[in-house]
């Protein structure tokens, strides 16, 4: 299993719950009755339509805010990767400059 896969799962298993319940039909269902009073009905189907608009605009918002704090966790983690990249790069000519100064040293002693 990949090493990846395990934080995915666990950072999704608290939401499977909310999302099923979600999905699930929710709304007033017509009945085959036409006698019934389709004035009520109506109401009561906007009134529920009305609240699921709310709730996924709360929803909405919740992602975007987690969104948000993800954003800003990777944009901190790539300024970290940048700053050890841009010590990575200065170690490596550093270490460049001092062999061939040792290799320059080395010839001398040789030929001389």
């Amino acid at each position: 299993m990949p090493g990846w896969l395990l934080p995915v799962i666990k950072s999704v298993l608290p939401y499977v719950g909310t999302i099923v319940s979600a999905a699930a039909p929710v709304f007033t269902n017509k009945s085959s009755d036409t006698s019934t009073n389709q004035t009520a009905l109506l109401q009561q189907q906007i009134t529920e339509l009305q609240a699921a608009a709310s709730a996924n605009d709360a929803h909405i918002k919740e992602l975007a805010v987690q969104l948000q704090n993800t954003v800003a966790a990777l944009e901190r983690g790539a300024t970290l990767a940048d700053r050890r990249h841009q010590w990575v790069l200065v170690f490596a000519i550093l270490a460049l400059i001092i062999s061939v100064f040792a290799l320059a040293t080395a010839m001398y002693r040789l030929l001389a």
